[in-house]
């Protein structure tokens, strides 16, 4: 349409010139001179519409890649999302310290205990995330066998020769 539009102010300036110069050396001259003129113009812009193409062209490309990029972050998002709220809940592994039986507990935060599905000892369940453990054995639990190594409190038998030794050293 605009290519149109200049096509006819062209046309009507040719005619105008072609009326109001009378010397036809002159017409010539300044028809030739101004066609020369238009056609540099018309190279020209051209020129800018083949750039301006081009640069449409790598924009769009870059868009594509931008669009595939961002599709994959999605699907990464969606999938941590789908992680983090998932509403089957979250599974945590157990290994009883008696039987050393393997299972999988949902998380929740509410129970502190569970009962081991092969032995049926109560195991307790720390959910702070503390992985220090007790050193001290206070000798209430069933089956971890930690009671029956040293203790801080001597055994009634070590009692008995301490003092059966310091007997004989007087």
């Amino acid at each position: 349409m605009a290519k149109l539009k200049l096509r006819e102010e062209y046309q009507k300036f040719l005619e105008d010139m072609e009326k109001n110069l009378k010397n036809k050396e002159d017409l010539n001259y300044v028809k030739a001179r101004f066609s020369m003129f238009v056609e540099k113009v018309i190279d020209e812009m051209d020129m800018l519409i083949d750039y301006k193409e081009q640069r449409m062209m790598e924009l769009e490309e870059k868009q594509k890649e931008i669009d595939g990029k961002i599709n994959q972050m999605q699907q990464i998002i969606d999938n941590i999302e789908k992680d983090i709220y998932s509403e089957e809940g979250f599974d945590f592994e157990i290994i009883c310290p008696y039987c050393d039986n393997q299972f999988v507990i949902d998380v929740d935060e509410n129970k502190t205990e569970i009962e081991c599905p092969v032995c049926n000892n109560i195991i307790e369940l720390d959910w702070s995330g503390d992985l220090e453990e007790d050193t001290q054995c206070n000798g209430s639990c069933s089956g971890c066998h930690g009671c029956d190594e040293e203790s801080e409190e001597p055994k009634e038998e070590e009692k008995e020769n301490k003092e059966e030794n310091n007997d004989d050293d007087m």
